[in-house]
């Protein structure tokens, strides 16, 4: 048996059975890692097709979940089957990607609203404990030109992006169905996540770690976009891992929406220079600003701390050492159509 938790609020998921959608991917591997750790019963759903290249051994889903399903959130009677077994459920699956989503917004409703809606539909039928829904500092938008915003939860919301507007559409939804059902609920708003073993989606300009330091290690420059002057409160996914957990157990979460990042503003052009300094020679390519791209922002934490008692534990500092060394030890993490898509010709283009 694992060693029972210090924080007794998580003595709870002892031997829980707690559904993640998305759980193959980064962030929602991570969460089941860190469940069974606690001594849950983690059970994956997803479809493990979100990457052009096998991950689900570098994630190491296998290795931590009581269960893994591969599906889909928008399988009715899956999802349902799953929700009935459930004492807890994460919905963390989504078409998680601000790029893809422009190019598809089709693809987006899909996953993003029609799976969700799914979701919500079989766990406002079962006994689960609590929801809670992923969502995004997206949601948010941009602060008024010039400034360097800190978003509160309870400001007011205008998404700049499709994806951000299926999130947001998200939170909605949430809020309007599971009051009334036994179901509590919580809603999680992610700031910019990283960390190891990330790897790219090709023609994504999301995760500005992963494929500056990539770049670097593969001798192109490290993209600016916009010039690199956006504002990003950059969080690691072990502590984004951490306060979703805690967001099931928190009896003071119940109904709430919490920002989850570090209340720390960076911008992308110091992301790109703390990179640099592990590659001497690096370079810099300035290109356009991508559709939807937020100038930035970040987090208000208070809520973390107050309703979760949650604080982050990595700095960006030791998040970029971490990421690096880890790259420079599984070079293979780079794929073949990373280098093709990213050389100045590509970029220029």
């Amino acid at each position: 048996m694992p060693e029972m938790p210090s924080d007794p609020r998580l003595r709870q998921l002892d031997n829980a059975r707690v559904l993640v959608t998305g759980g193959g991917g980064l962030v929602g591997s991570r969460i089941v890692a860190q469940l069974s750790a606690l001594g849950a019963q983690p059970v994956v759903l997803d479809r493990f097709d979100a990457y052009p290249h096998p991950v689900r051994d570098r994630f190491g889903v296998d290795r931590h979940a009581a269960q893994v399903v591969l599906g889909d959130v928008r399988e009715r009677a899956t999802v349902r089957w799953l929700a009935n077994r459930a004492d807890f459920v994460i919905h963390a699956a989504a078409f998680a990607d601000v790029a893809a989503c422009t190019r598809r917004p089709d693809t987006a409703f899909a996953a993003n609203v029609h799976g969700t809606q799914t979701v919500l539909d079989a766990v406002a039928d079962s006994a689960v404990k609590r929801l809670v829904f992923v969502s995004s500092a997206s949601v948010y938008g941009d602060g008024a030109p010039g400034t360097v915003p800190r978003f509160s939860e309870e400001q007011p919301l205008t998404p700049i992006s499709v994806y951000a507007n299926t999130k947001l559409w998200g939170e909605h939804q949430v809020r309007l169905m599971l009051p009334g059902t036994g179901t509590e609920h919580a809603i999680v708003r992610y700031f910019s996540v990283y960390g190891e073993p990330q790897v790219p989606k090709p023609g994504s300009h999301s995760w500005m770690v992963l494929w500056m330091a990539m770049s670097a290690e593969s001798g192109l420059p490290l993209r600016l976009n916009g010039g690199g002057h956006q504002v990003r409160d950059m969080v690691h996914v072990d502590d984004i891992a951490s306060a979703t957990i805690l967001a099931l157990v928190a009896e003071e979460a119940a109904g709430r929406t919490v920002n989850i990042g570090t209340g720390k503003p960076t911008s992308v052009r110091e992301i790109a220079e703390q990179i640099a300094a592990h590659y001497p020679g690096a370079r810099f390519v300035e290109t356009p600003m991508p559709e939807g791209d937020p100038r930035g922002g970040y987090a208000d934490t208070r809520r973390a701390s107050d309703l979760l008692g949650w604080s982050p534990t990595v700095t960006l500092a030791d998040g970029i050492n971490r990421y690096v060394a880890w790259l420079k030890a599984t070079p293979d993490a780079v794929p073949d159509w990373f280098t093709q898509a990213s050389t100045p010709a590509a970029l220029a283009a």
